[in-house]
């Protein structure tokens, strides 16, 4: 038995934040109900790569909210639910007469978790907001670059993934809240506040030191640690940008640093007494990138990182997705990427992620992929609502189950 098994989550959540929260959650073992119509994804959503990968372990729902009488099953679905929870812009699950305040009165327990953009309130809530919009407000942009290029950006939905955990931690602490009240709540949580939230340490720097966070590369802004970086390796499988072979390494203390310089060979350079201590390394920081990046680039990436790590220091290769999938051997050997065992017609073979976590007592080790809207209509609608097979098809002739 997982340990949500028995919860159950209504799930209006799209693109990438709010999936990613109800398939953590899912994954834990709650009963995930996922609500979408063929109007609001129109074609074969569920063989879109983003949907496949953020929407497995969930049941699919059909829908169409534009009718009033699906809005009354969604009512009565939502008086069932222990956690509904939805991503959309503040207002629309009120709008459709199915928000907290519509539906607490009669469900005292229910958990509503609003994940909105911007977060209900404030001149800018009613935002449309993605990944890059959300991480520039957020001051994010700004710092991921290199000095003097504040709009490189992070090319990765970071925000959308801490905004997702975020929203699995709240539903949880409401739902042992409500073990000791008796009491559900809602909870706002805005993707914008999340990404702030990330940059304390700079916020921390402004406020008491009037001091403005700035791009740094890999440079770390609030420790002296040389050398800190990106290296060139040999290996590459071509001269396209995209087949450079580098690794990291990271020097934290003076013993990192005497370790690496034996891993080099002692080399005569990195005798100098300015490089002696932390502060000295610093202040040549970019020198010494300019010897290591000579020393490695003649070298394999893995056999750097390897040498380096057999010696204690920090190293790690800079690996690409074919490095994560078909060589690393520590996901091998913990089998984090596997298989589904189901091809699907348009994305093929389907492989995915598993839930990072183990637990020993509770095993969450059942994964299903993403199913195609509407395809357990009536079996979600006959467990929570206990409608026949009958009714069902009734109302789906109707066309509110669509």
């Amino acid at each position: 038995m997982r340990p949500l098994e028995g919860i159950r989550i209504l799930d209006f959540t799209h693109v990438l934040a709010g999936p990613f929260a109800t398939r953590t959650l899912a994954d834990l073992g709650a009963d995930v109900v996922k609500v979408n119509s063929a109007a609001r994804a129109p074609g074969d959503a569920h063989q879109e790569p983003y949907f496949a990968m953020w929407n497995r372990n969930k049941r699919a729902l059909a829908l169409d909210m534009t009718r009033d009488e699906a809005r009354a099953n969604c009512r009565d679905l939502c008086l069932k639910a222990d956690v509904v929870i939805d991503n959309f812009s503040v207002g629309v699950l009120d709008r459709w007469g199915v928000g907290y305040d519509a539906i607490s009165p009669d469900n005292p327990g229910v958990i509503y978790v609003q994940m909105s953009g911007m977060g209900e309130g404030g001149p800018w809530s009613n935002f449309v907001t993605y990944a890059v919009t959300i991480q520039a407000l957020a001051g994010l942009t700004h710092l991921n670059g290199v000095p003097g290029r504040e709009d490189i950006g992070l090319g990765f939905p970071f925000n959308d993934h801490a905004a997702g955990l975020h929203a699995a931690v709240a539903t949880l602490a409401a739902v042992e809240a409500r073990r000791s009240t008796g009491k559900g709540q809602r909870i706002d949580l805005a993707q914008f506040e999340v990404g702030v939230n990330v940059l304390g340490p700079s916020l921390l720097d402004l406020f008491a030191n009037g001091v403005e966070a700035r791009p740094t590369g890999n440079d770390l802004p609030y420790d002296l640690a040389a050398p800190h970086g990106c290296y060139p390796c040999a290996g590459a499988a071509s001269d396209r940008l995209v087949d450079e072979r580098w690794v990291a390494i990271a020097c934290m203390t003076d013993a990192d640093w005497q370790a690496l310089t034996q891993v080099m060979g002692n080399p005569a350079w990195a005798q100098d007494p300015a490089y002696a201590t932390a502060a000295g390394r610093a202040d040549n920081s970019a020198t010494i990138d300019g010897y290591v990046g000579r020393w490695t680039a003649e070298l394999d990436a893995v056999d750097i990182m390897e040498r380096c790590q057999g010696a204690g220091v920090p190293a790690g290769v800079v690996q690409n997705g074919i490095d994560l999938v078909e060589h690393d051997p520590q996901l091998r050997a913990s089998g984090f990427v596997m298989d589904y065992g189901e091809v699907d017609p348009v994305l093929g073979p389907l492989f995915g992620d598993r839930l990072p976590i183990e637990f020993e007592r509770t095993p969450c080790d059942s994964y299903y992929p993403a199913r195609p809207i509407g395809a357990d209509t009536e079996e979600v609608l006959g467990d929570w609502l206990e409608m026949s097979a009958d009714e069902v098809r009734d109302e789906q002739e109707r066309g509110h189950f669509r």
